[in-house]
């Protein structure tokens, strides 16, 4: 036999068939690679693709990353005693009810590797953050997707949706691609909800990574819901208004039942040494919170202004991005890119006709809507 022949029943394929079935995620298109592509100088190009804060890297945590950076021939701190001491300060909570991550999709991650398995099912809202059900399909769990409500979360709906084999529920508040909202009566009504119905069994998972964004009035203090409810799990994220994207950490706050799981599926080691210190930093610099708080909240007037000129539909938006209907948004989204203007197509999302633009600095703002007018021919 040759040594290219396989055996009577061996095949090429390898690993389970429900991950073989993802597509894998698709990040926003990298500055480098676009001026590669279209040859275009790097320095013209504006990136508004990624939700990143586009103040950058506030000085405190550049400060703190270079008083670090002498520790790097160690492994940093797998407990992350110093950061989760600041983060049980800041959130009033026992430093045991924290779990650290490598940005709070690692929390997401390790919540559906602890408590999804093959015959069991997460529930999760159409346009909903793509990785609820990338992190489902990896487990081997059955997806429960409900229709959403005018591009948001139908908690009601989703509350009926609740099966005997569900085991987690997820909800992003604010929502990543679409921008809605879910008031916090009722989050708080839906928690009870499924506490009462359900108890412990199905854990429910709150996406907060653009919390930060939301005006003041609105934000709510979501740590005292893991103190009334034991099968919450609040995740957030040091990526997107505090800057340190590039540096990969986030945090989850349960209750010692679910954090216990959490860190049993944990890789060691899993934040390293100068994301720890810069997070500690940007934790307590409030100034630089409030700044990119106002930035955005300015830049997303300009965006949504411009759209009303242009007359294209444009869902309200509570993060730092806003989702607009375009049309033939293949088409449109390919002219940008040929500009310099990185934008993100949600056809995988389920949205097709739709850009979702990321919030950037007032000229970039500009030369987006700039290049888009030229594009769809208006005055």
């Amino acid at each position: 036999m040759s040594t290219h022949e396989l055996k009577p029943g061996v095949t090429t394929d390898v690993g389970p068939d429900y991950v073989r079935a993802i597509a894998p995620y698709q990040a926003g298109k990298p500055i480098e690679e676009l001026a590669r592509e279209f040859k275009l100088d790097p320095a013209t190009i504006v990136k508004l693709a990624s939700n990143e804060n586009p103040l950058g890297l506030p000085a405190s945590a550049q400060r703190a990353m270079e008083a670090a950076i002498t520790t790097l021939g160690r492994y940093p701190d797998s407990n992350g005693f110093e950061l989760k001491a600041a983060l049980s300060a800041h959130y009033r909570v026992p430093a045991e009810w924290i779990t650290l991550g490598n940005g709070s999709n690692d929390l997401l991650e390790l919540a559906s590797l602890a408590l999804l398995s093959p015959g069991s099912s997460s529930v999760y809202a159409q346009h909903a953050f793509a990785v609820y059900k990338l992190a489902t399909q990896a487990r081997g769990a059955r997806h429960i997707m409900v229709s959403a409500h005018d591009y948001g979360h139908d908690l009601n709906a989703m509350f009926d949706a609740i099966a005997d084999d569900t085991s987690v529920v997820f909800i992003a508040n604010p929502n990543n691609p679409t921008g809605t909202f879910l008031p916090a009566a009722e989050v708080g009504a839906f928690l009870a909800r499924v506490h009462d119905r359900h108890g412990d069994r199905v854990t429910v998972l709150l996406d907060e990574a653009y919390n930060e964004y939301l005006d003041p009035e609105l934000r709510v203090d979501s740590a005292r819901w893991v103190e009334q409810y034991s099968n919450l799990i609040v995740s957030r994220t040091f990526s997107k208004a505090y800057g340190l994207a590039g540096l990969r950490v986030g945090f989850a706050i349960a209750q010692p039942r679910l954090t216990d799981l959490l860190n049993r599926v944990r890789q060691p080691f899993n934040v390293n040494s100068l994301a720890q210190a810069a997070a500690i930093a940007a934790l307590n610099d409030a100034a630089f919170l409030e700044q990119s708080y106002d930035l955005n909240k300015r830049g997303k007037q300009i965006l949504t202004e411009g759209f009303a000129r242009l007359g294209l539909e444009f869902v309200p938006s509570y993060g730092n991005f806003v989702l607009v209907r375009v049309g033939d948004a293949a088409r449109i989204n390919l002219e940008l890119l040929k500009r310099g203007v990185i934008v993100r197509p949600v056809v995988g999302d389920g949205l097709p006709e739709w850009l979702r633009i990321s919030i950037g600095l007032p000229e970039e703002n500009a030369r987006f809507l700039q290049e888009l007018t030229e594009i769809l021919g208006a005055p």
